[in-house]
This record gives C-alpha cells, sequence and structure tokens, in this order.
C-alpha cells in the first residue's frame, strides 16, 4: 500500500432541527396551548487517532466527511432526536491545520485521543419556549443553527523512539530488518527505500523501542535532491539519531566521513532543532573489512569528523555489532524517561518505567558489540 503522509479534507458538522409551532388539541380542551418540541443537535466531527493506521492514504480516496443533523421537533413537546457524532480515524503522529486561517487545531500524539474539528449546530427552541402569561398562544420557534464547515490539512509525522539517517546503500534498511520485525526491501541498488518504515526493537521482555528508516538523503537533498528530504520530518520527533555510515564503500576513492559530513549539512539546512538531536555514529558493514582494519578504518573516520559522541562498528546483514547497539539505546532511551520531570499530579507511567533485567537474557544475548 503507497505510504501517504500529507492530505486534504473537508469535515462538516451536522446542523440542528428546526423547532416546532403545534397545540394541544384534545377533545374538551379547546385551549390546550402551545406543545411544540426543541430540534435535536447535530453530530459533531472527531478526529481519533488510531494505532491500527500507519499512512494518510485512505484520505485520497475519500475527502468528505459529514455528520447527521439533527431532527426537527414535533408536537406534544417532543424533542428531535440528535445527530449522532462522526468519529473519522487518523494515524497517531496526525497534525491538523485549518486550511482558511493556517490554525493549528491539534496534534494527536497519542491513540484513542480525541480531537473536535467541527462543532455540532444547536437545535431550534419550539414554541412552548416563548408562552408567557401576556403570550399564551406563540407562534414563533427557531431555526436549528448550522454546523461548522472546516477545510482541513492532515500531516502525518509518525511517532519513533530511534530514527535512521545515511545515504542510499548505506545499510539503514537492512539494520531495521536485522533488529525488528520490519521488513523493507533491501537491494544492491540506490534508493531502495521509496517510503518510511516502522520497526519495533524488542529487546528483552517489556522492553522495546520503536525505530524509524527513511529515504537516503543524497547531497542536494535540502535543495530538493533525491527523496529523503520528502520525510525527513518523520524524524523530528525521535529523541536519538543513528547515523549510519558505509565504512567500506564500493568505491574506493569515496571517503565515509566526507560522506557523514554531506549528511549533517543536509540536516542543518532542514532543520537546525533536528541537527541538535542526539546523534550516534553506526559504522556498518565491518564484514567487509578484515579484522585488523576495522579499528584503523574506524580511528580514521571519527579523527576526520573530530567526532566525540558514541560510536558503534556494526554489520548489519550478519547482525554482528547489533546487539550491543539495540542495548545501549534501550538504556538511553530509559534513561531519558527517568530524566523527564513528572507533571504535578501525575502518577508515573507504567509501559515507561525502567524493568532492569539482567543482561544476557535477551534476544541478542548472544551478540558481541563493538
Amino acid at each position: 500500500m503507497k505510504f501517504v503522509d500529507e492530505a486534504t479534507i473537508n469535515v462538516i458538522a451536522g446542523d440542528g432541527g428546526n423547532g416546532c409551532v403545534s397545540f394541544r388539541r384534545e377533545k374538551r380542551v379547546p385551549r390546550g396551548g402551545p406543545d411544540g418540541g426543541d430540534g435535536g443537535k447535530g453530530g459533531s466531527v472527531y478526529l481519533v487517532a488510531d494505532e491500527g493506521i500507519n499512512t494518510l492514504v485512505d484520505f485520497r480516496h475519500r475527502r468528505r466527511f459529514k455528520a447527521q443533523r439533527g431532527q426537527g421537533g414535533a408536537g406534544r413537546e417532543r424533542s428531535g432526536k440528535g445527530g449522532e457524532d462522526l468519529l473519522v480515524p487518523v494515524p497517531v503522529g496526525t497534525i491538523v491545520h485549518d486550511v482558511d486561517t493556517g490554525e493549528l487545531i491539534g496534534d494527536l500524539e497519542t491513540a484513542e485521543q480525541r480531537l473536535l474539528v467541527a462543532r455540532a449546530g444547536r437545535g431550534g427552541k419550539g414554541n412552548t419556549r416563548f408562552k408567557s402569561s401576556t403570550n399564551r398562544a406563540p407562534r414563533q420557534s427557531t431555526p436549528g443553527t448550522d454546523g461548522d464547515r472546516r477545510q482541513l490539512h492532515l500531516e502525518l509525522k509518525l511517532l519513533a523512539d530511534v530514527g535512521l539517517l545515511g545515504l542510499p546503500n548505506a545499510g539503514k534498511s537492512t539494520l531495521i530488518r536485522a533488529v525488528s520485525a520490519a521488513t523493507p526491501k533491501v537491494a544492491d541498488y540506490p534508493f531502495t527505500t521509496l517510503y518510511p518504515n516502522l520497526g519495533v526493537v524488542s529487546v528483552e521482555s517489556d522492553r522495546s523501542f520503536v525505530m524509524a528508516d527513511i529515504p537516503g538523503l543524497v547531497e542536494g537533498a535540502a535543495e530538493g535532491a533525491g527523496l529523503g528530504i520528502q520525510f525527513l520530518k518523520h524524524l523530528q520527533r525521535t529523541r536519538l539519531l543513528l547515523h549510519l555510515v558505509d565504512m567500506a564503500p564500493i568505491d574506493s576513492e569515496a571517503d565515509p566521513a566526507d560522506d557523514a559530513k554531506k549528511i549533517t549539512g543536509e540536516l542543518e539546512r532542514f532543520d537546525p532543532g533536528l541537527a541538535s538531536t542526539p546523534r550516534w555514529l553506526v559504522l556498518n558493514k565491518c564484514d567487509l573489512l578484515l579484522e585488523e582494519e576495522r579499528d584503523q578504518r574506524r580511528d580514521e573516520i571519527v579523527s576526520a569528523l573530530g567526532w566525540e559522541g558514541p560510536v558503534f562498528v556494526i554489520s548489519a546483514i550478519s547482525k554482528h555489532g547489533t546487539g550491543a547497539l539495540v542495548y545501549a539505546i534501550m538504556q538511553y532511551l530509559e534513561t531519558l524517561v527517568n530524566e523527564e520531570p513528572a507533571e504535578p499530579g501525575s502518577e508515573p507511567v507504567s509501559g515507561q518505567e525502567s524493568n532492569q533485567t539482567e543482561k544476557g537474557s535477551g534476544p541478542f544475548s548472544g551478540e558481541n558489540g563493538q
């Protein structure tokens, strides 16, 4: 299924039902008085974050969403039935803007979160509401009010803990396949990844994180070259970036450090805030080098970059070093959660608590690190 991360839709809330003008007509009750009921309110339109949806592609086929109108009032002081609210499921991570005003309406960051995007019209009043000591036979009523009508721009920013950066064929898709159940396309030519991929990395029981892979970046991406720039926004919510570098490029004249600098430059031009996100250097394809060459190549790249952060040497295809990498990521993310200040009066979220277990009991326990 094609990945779509932007869509424009029209939402229309239900109009309120009209109030009724009616008078009692009963045997031996010549002046029964007014008994017109109120109209029912219309239905509102809500967007609801659904974990089972990961793209906005459905909105390419259906763009108009209208809630039910409220029914009109009736005699015997019967109120009209209200219209049902319309719930429109969208992916978690959807940002909603009003097209006409540019206003940010809301950001659906958590599953089952609801966002009111079109408010229902109110029901009109029946003539019963207007009776008084001086107006015993009112013939006035009020119509229902119109429901909101809006044109919305939906933008999806994937929610992931870790994002992968790198040139095409750096091994990002291979890495996410190696450490998660995700199965992105892998081939020996550039731009095999055309759309973002998400994978859940399960380190141990109750310890996991989400990793995002986007199409590879190329030099000039900030000016529109290549594919990756279209999807860099999906990394803006991540808490950690892994910068994958091919330490054994096929082109013997290629400089891995120079390639890494190009990606850093494109990142800074796209969004300085994203460029300031914590980033780790991951040197991939170490299986293509002799063991004695690995350390030398690593030191050369680190020195050329002036890199001071964490460095991992891995082979995504053979899974060498991937165990140490995912354990380090898990510990880092748990540290961030523990350091985040709790809101006043809030309780810790059980799913975010650090569940420390002995290293060696997880699925990656048999692998070696750097």
